[in-house]
């Protein structure tokens, strides 16, 4: 038996933040990192809100450490606020999840969280996850609890006209990573495979453009769109191996999470296609996204897929590999042998379509150095 349940209520476009007027007169907690408090985005958000009943949290980084958590509790438990916003990427909404689930926990009594992307990617506006890394073990943490949910996500396309290219690169190849893994992920249904090959067939349409001329509302609507839906197939269906590995690049080698994603996911789809189920999903989800003819097998869709991500990444600047990051060969070969084991233990490898094994693992970084 499979479960499906997407408790996030979701408003989307150039509009969704006028939500936000119902809590005029509410004590509002919002979570961000330091550059959007001090920029104009935050000033839209306020613009919404009554400005003197709104505290922040602004100590947001990448990757958010156990320590930033702790120290995000202390302030929630001291504000106590009716309303917590989680406003920014994907580390300032894991953050947000994280510190509100353990609020909660510990009493504290939230009536709503609300998460508010400001890049398209992560889709974790609505998932049960959240991911929090230990700097000292070099280790980031998937939390996975429905209790983690957001009650309301708002996807405003005007948040992320003003996102640099290559964060737009990074982000988009996140989104299609998460809708890739989901579609072939053991856990997958008809409903999450719904979501995933939509959120694919925006990716590879929409991602150049979003990439070429990022002040287009439209392109910038169908890619926040594309991440929430990934998002809410990989919630459903679970992850893989791309996610395994892709952590430990992030807190290893602190590779940004879309961009390791990006580097690892032609490999990792070799791998899985090892796996007939994989392969047939792979192919059909080259046709559903026009890029394989509807009368070509299983194999020759694979290779399509595979040539189709190779020229997206070439298109939208993302680097060949490890190497060219600046990374020196002998950081990477020390830590290898720690990436494999915490990937082994990642929680997102226990739903890929095929067993991986140490060797395996350490074969997939090997080729993307």
């Amino acid at each position: 038996m499979k479960r499906f349940v997407i408790p996030t209520r979701v408003y989307s476009g150039i509009d969704s933040l006028e939500r936000l007027e119902r809590y005029r007169g509410k004590k509002i907690w919002v979570v961000c990192d330091g550059f959007l408090a001090k920029g104009g985005a935050i000033a839209r958000l306020l613009a919404h809100l009554d400005a003197d009943r709104v505290s922040l949290f602004s100590e947001i980084m990448p990757d958010p450490p156990i320590a930033t958590v702790v120290a995000g509790i202390a302030q929630l438990q001291s504000v106590r606020p009716d309303v917590v916003i989680g406003f920014g990427g994907g580390s300032a909404i894991d953050a947000a999840k994280a510190m509100v689930f353990f609020g909660r926990r510990v009493g504290i009594a939230i009536d709503t969280f609300i998460a508010i992307p400001t890049t398209s990617g992560t889709g974790s506006e609505v998932t049960s996850a959240s991911v929090i890394s230990d700097p000292a073990q070099g280790i980031k943490y998937p939390l996975f609890d429905d209790a983690i949910y957001p009650d309301i996500a708002l996807l405003d396309p005007q948040l992320v006209v003003s996102v640099p290219p290559a964060v737009t690169a990074n982000t988009g190849m996140d989104v299609l990573t998460h809708a890739i893994e989901a579609y072939v992920s053991t856990g997958a249904s008809d409903f999450s495979d719904a979501l995933a090959e939509k959120a694919a067939q925006l990716v590879f349409r929409y991602l150049p453009a979003a990439y070429a001329t990022g002040d287009c509302l439209r392109t910038r609507e169908k890619m926040h769109n594309a991440a929430t839906l990934a998002g809410m197939a990989f919630s459903q269906a679970g992850l893989g191996l791309n996610h395994a590995i892709a952590h430990q690049f992030g807190g290893q080698l602190h590779v940004a999470h879309g961009l390791a994603n990006a580097l690892l996911l032609t490999e990792v789809i070799r791998f899985n296609s090892a796996d007939a189920r994989a392969t047939k999903k792979y192919a059909r989800l080259a046709r559903l996204c026009g890029l394989a003819a509807r009368q070509n097998d299983d194999r020759a869709g694979l290779n399509q897929l595979l040539n189709h991500i190779s020229q997206l990444k070439r298109t939208v600047g993302i680097p060949a590999g490890l190497g060219a990051l600046g990374l020196g060969a002998e950081k990477i070969r020390l830590a290898t042998p720690p990436m494999i084991r915490a990937a082994l233990s990642d929680a997102t490898l226990t739903t890929n379509p095929r067993p991986a094994s140490d060797n395996d693992i350490g074969a997939i970084i090997g080729a993307v150095i």
